[in-house]
């Protein structure tokens, strides 16, 4: 979602996938994204800066900040989930951990670095781990390994006053 109307607040639900804000301080445009896994491989943070620079953003100009999110150490994936990513690109590789048997991916790392590619400057992470229950946010991942019937969600807002 993006807007330049004032008053009106964008949120993003997530429960371990990364909520992404924008904010263009010079044209007042603000931005809520839900990125995935899904919406990372497929570049949402790109389209959004894309969205900005149609709107007469400057690149230079915005603000991003990345949402608590799952962490690298709790997300696990299986082998063809790592195979998809590098066979996108041979660098993405620096987003897998292997350690005993097991591969892990960085989202946070992935989609930091899709920013700064893009030329995004001002980039604020959140190292909270959405998994690690100490952190008090709902994780779908914890709840689907716990048998929980649900994992609620966390709520990301941005408004321009």
């Amino acid at each position: 979602m993006i807007t330049n109307k004032k008053g009106i607040a964008l949120g993003i639900l997530t429960a371990d996938c990364a909520p992404i804000l924008f904010y263009d301080p010079k044209k007042n445009i603000i931005a809520a994204v839900h990125a995935g896994w899904r919406g990372a491989y497929k570049k949402i943070v790109i389209k959004i800066i894309k969205s900005f620079l149609k709107n007469g953003s400057f690149v230079k100009d915005l603000k991003v900040v990345i949402g608590p999110c799952i962490a690298q150490n709790n997300y696990e994936v299986k082998n063809d989930f790592k195979k998809k990513f590098i066979k996108q690109s041979r660098k993405n590789i620096v987003y897998f951990k292997f350690a005993k048997n097991k591969i892990f991916f960085s989202l946070r790392d992935y989609l930091k670095s899709q920013l700064i590619n893009f030329g995004v400057k001002n980039i604020e992470i959140i190292k909270k781990d959405t998994y690690n229950k100490k952190n008090n946010f709902f994780s779908s991942r914890r709840s689907l390994n716990n048998k929980n019937n649900d994992y609620g969600r966390n709520i990301s807002l941005i408004m321009i006053k």
